[in-house]
């Protein structure tokens, strides 16, 4: 998959996961996607969740590995 049709990709499903993480109070930002890491943005509740870490290996990672194989990992960019 090209890097313009993955980051096309990312951004569809962020676009899908957005009223979830809404519901929550939290939101998520696209960064970046270099070197086959996603780098996303937190923020809200879920920001300050002591579970973010596992929330964003177990939970998102799979979510975008999913649709996108490619994808090593991802990084929380601080705010």
């Amino acid at each position: 998959m090209k890097s313009g049709d993955i980051e096309k990709k990312i951004n569809e499903i962020i676009d899908n996961i957005r009223p979830y993480l809404n519901m929550d109070g939290s939101d998520i930002e696209f960064i970046k996607y270099e070197d086959n890491y996603l780098y996303l943005k937190i923020i809200g509740n879920c920001n300050n969740c002591i579970l973010k870490d596992e929330e964003i290996d177990n939970g998102l990672l799979t979510m975008f590995q999913e649709e996108i194989p490619e994808i090593k990992g991802i990084i929380n960019v601080p705010l």
